[in-house]
C-alpha cells in the first residue's frame, strides 16, 4: 500500500476500575502492555507514525510504546473532554498530512492488522469514515450502526434509538479510520452541543455525510474490539489471546498435550515438531527450535533453545540461558546466563550459572555453580565431555578442563586441568561404636529433661 498512514492510539484514560498504581494501558497481556499490542497491529498494517495520547503516566506509556516502534510521537490530554477532543490533541501530527488516520483504543489489545489493513482498503476504494463495527446477539448498551444501502447513516445511542433501531445487532465498535487529506478538517467542526458538554468522535459521521463524503461500517470480530476496564476484563482477553495463539502454534506444527495449561509471552517462538507437556509457562524473549521436547511444569523466560532438546520437568530456564543441540535440562533443574554446549545433559536437581558447559559434558545431581559471592558474578567453565560427580560444588570462578573427572561431593576452589581427576572433600573416617555412644547420650539427655519436667 502507498497511502501514508498515522495511528492515532488514545491512551489518556485514568482506568480507575482497575484500582492499580499505574495507567490502564500499561498493564500486560502476554507479558506486553496493552498499548504495545495496539501499537504492534498498527505497524504491522503499515502505519508510518504513531501518535500516543496520553494522559496519566504519560512517560512511562510512551517509553513502553518506544521500546517496540520507532516513530513514536505522544501528546498530552489535559482535560477529558470526549473522544474527538482526545484526537485532536495530536492535531499537530494530524497536519502532517497522511493518507490514512486510523483512530484506536489503547487498551483493545486483541486487535488484528488483518482489520487496519481491510479499513484501510476501505479508504483507498473511496470511503472518508470507515467505523468498526460488530454483531452481537446482546447489543444492550451498545451505540447501533444505521446502514442504507451500503453506507452508514448514523451511529445511534441506545437511549436516543427507536424501537426499530433497538433492534438492530450491528453496533459500533469505537475505532475509526478517517481519510487524512479530505475528513480530518472535519474534526475541527466537531461541536460539544450534548448533555455532557463533550466532543464526541461519532458526530464525524454526519459532517462528512453533509460534505459529500461515503461513510461506512465495516464489520469486525467482536473480540477484536474487546476493551479492558477492569481486572475481570484482563483476565478475559488474556485468556482469548492465549487461545488465539496457541492455536496459530499448533497450526505451526507444535503438539500440545493440554493447550488451555501452556501460556506463551508476546514473542515466544517454537519450531514445528516440538511437543508442550502441560503446565509449561513462557516468560517474554524464548525461541524453541525444532523438535524440543518441553516437560510438565517448565518455566522458561529469556532462553533459547536449539533443536531436539529436552527439558524438565519441573525445570527452570532463566534470562540467558542457551542451549545447543541435543542438550538436556531435567527435573529440577536451574539455569541462568549459561551457555550448554551440544550433546551436554544436566540431569537434575542442578543449578548452573554464569557458566559453560562443554558438549557431551555430565553435569551430576545436585551440582551447583557458586557464582555469587554477595558483590560479583563470577564465571564458571566446564570443559567438553567433563564428568561432574553428584553434590559437588564449584566455586567461581573455576576451569574444569576437557574430559576432566570430579569426584562425587567435592568442594573444589581451584582449577582442575584437563583430563584430570580431581577431589575436593575431606578424608573418610570411621570411629568404631561412636554412633551406639551417641545413642545412648543423647537417650539419657532426653530422659533427664523428662524427668525435670515431672511433677514433685
Amino acid at each position: 500500500m502507498t497511502r501514508t498512514c498515522l495511528t492515532i492510539i488514545l491512551a489518556a484514560g485514568e482506568g480507575t476500575r482497575m484500582k492499580s498504581g499505574r495507567a490502564k494501558v500499561l498493564h500486560p497481556v502476554a507479558g506486553l502492555p496493552l498499548v504495545c499490542h495496539v501499537a504492534a497491529a498498527a505497524d504491522k498494517a503499515g502505519a508510518d507514525a504513531i501518535a500516543l495520547v496520553t494522559g496519566r503516566d504519560a512517560e512511562a506509556v510512551e517509553a513502553a510504546v518506544a521500546v517496540h516502534h520507532g516513530d513514536v510521537q505522544s501528546f498530552r490530554q489535559v482535560e477529558r473532554l470526549g473522544t474527538a477532543h482526545a484526537v485532536l490533541a495530536a492535531e499537530p501530527q494530524i497536519e502532517q498530512g497522511y493518507d490514512d488516520i486510523l483512530v484506536l483504543f489503547g487498551d483493545t489489545p486483541l486487535l488484528t492488522p488483518g482489520s487496519l489493513v481491510k479499513a484501510r482498503a476501505q479508504l483507498a476504494d473511496g470511503a472518508g469514515v470507515v467505523v468498526f463495527g460488530f454483531h452481537t446477539e446482546n447489543p444492550t448498551g451498545y451505540g447501533r450502526l444505521v446502514t442504507e444501502n451500503g453506507e452508514l447513516v448514523a451511529i445511534r445511542e441506545e437511549k436516543d434509538a427507536s424501537p426499530d433501531e433497538r433492534a438492530i445487532t450491528f453496533c459500533n465498535g469505537g475505532l475509526m479510520a478517517l481519510d487524512g487529506r479530505r475528513v480530518a478538517p472535519l474534526l475541527r467542526r466537531i461541536g460539544n452541543r450534548n448533555a455532557k458538554g463533550e466532543y464526541y468522535l461519532t458526530d464525524i459521521v454526519a459532517l462528512a455525510r453533509e460534505a459529500g463524503e461515503r461513510v461506512v461500517a465495516m464489520e469486525t470480530e467482536e473480540s477484536e474490539l474487546e476493551g479492558v476496564n477492569d481486572r475481570a476484563d484482563l483476565a478475559s482477553v488474556e485468556a482469548a489471546w492465549q487461545a488465539r495463539r496457541r492455536q496459530e502454534v499448533m497450526e505451526a506444527g507444535v503438539t500440545m498435550i493440554d493447550p488451555a495449561t501452556v501460556f506463551l509471552s508476546f514473542d515466544t517462538r517454537i519450531g514445528p515438531d516440538c511437543v508442550l507437556e502441560p503446565n509449561v509457562f513462557f516468560g517474554p524473549g524464548v525461541s524453541v527450535g525444532p523438535g524440543c521436547t518441553i516437560h510438565a511444569f517448565c518455566h522458561i523466560e529469556g532462553a533459547t533453545l536449539a533443536g531436539h532438546s529436552q527439558i524438565g520437568p519441573f525445570a527452570r530456564l532463566r534470562p540467558g540461558t542457551e542451549l545447543a543441540d541435543e542438550t538436556k535440562v531435567g527435573n529440577f533443574c536451574e539455569t541462568k546466563n549459561a551457555r550448554v554446549e551440544r550433546g551436554a545433559k544436566i540431569n537434575h536437581l542442578s543449578y548452573i550459572g554464569d557458566a559453560r558447559v562443554g558438549a557431551q559434558a555430565n553435569i551430576g545431581a545436585g551440582t551447583i555453580t557458586c557464582n555469587y559471592d554477595g558483590a560479583l558474578k563470577h564465571h564458571t567453565d566446564i570443559g567438553a565431555e567433563t564428568f561432574i560427580g553428584s553434590n559437588s560444588s564449584l566455586v567461581a570462578p573455576i576451569s574444569i578442563g576437557d574430559g576432566a573427572y570430579v569426584a562425587s561431593g567435592s568442594v573444589l576452589t581451584e582449577d582442575v586441568p584437563a583430563d584430570a581427576l580431581a577431589f575436593g572433600r575431606a578424608r573418610q573416617v570411621v570411629k568404631d561404636g561412636r554412633g551406639l555412644a551417641i545413642r545412648q547420650r543423647n537417650a539419657a539427655a532426653k530422659a533427664a529433661r523428662k524427668a525435670e519436667k515431672q511433677p514433685g
